[in-house]
C-alpha cells in the first residue's frame, strides 16, 4: 500500500477557495467536504485539506501563521510540462492569486511559483524525464 499525503492548510474564505483552485484544474471530494473544510484532489495519493481558520484551530494549539506576512511551509508540485507549469501560474494570478516569483530555467528543470488567495505558497516544478532517473 502506497503512503497517501493530507496538507492541511488554513483559509479565510473556503468558498473563494474552493473557486480558485477549481479553476487551476482541481476537483475535489465531496465526502470530505462540508462548511468548515474540503479535500482538494491533487492526485490518487495527495490531498489538501482546505479548512476553516476555525477548523484548523481545532487541530492546535499554536497560532495560526499569517502566510500573506510569513512563511510556514512551501508546497511543490510536480508538472507534466513547461506549458501546464505555466498555465497553472497564469491561471493563477486570473484568479486572484499572485506570482512568488520569476521564472527558473535550469535547463534540465523549470520551476515557478504562486501564491493563493491566502498566500500560500505553491512552487510548481517540470524535471526533464532524463535527469530525475
Amino acid at each position: 500500500m502506497s503512503r497517501k499525503i493530507f496538507v492541511n492548510l488554513p483559509v479565510k474564505d473556503l468558498d473563494k477557495s474552493v473557486k480558485f483552485f477549481t479553476s487551476l484544474g482541481f476537483s475535489f471530494n465531496p465526502q470530505f467536504t462540508d462548511d468548515t473544510a474540503t479535500c482538494m484532489i491533487i492526485s490518487d495519493d495527495i490531498f489538501v485539506m482546505l479548512l476553516t481558520e476555525a477548523k484548523f484551530k481545532t487541530f492546535t494549539p499554536k497560532e495560526i501563521c499569517d502566510a500573506s506576512r510569513s512563511t510556514e511551509v512551501l508546497v511543490c508540485l510536480s508538472s507534466e510540462s513547461r506549458s501546464a507549469l505555466d498555465d497553472m501560474v497564469r491561471k493563477a494570478v486570473a484568479a486572484g492569486g499572485t506570482t512568488f516569483s520569476d521564472p527558473q530555467d535550469h535547463g534540465f528543470m523549470y520551476a515557478h511559483a504562486f501564491q493563493d488567495l491566502d498566500g500560500h505558497i505553491w512552487e510548481l516544478v517540470y524535471m526533464e524525464e532524463a535527469a530525475s532517473s
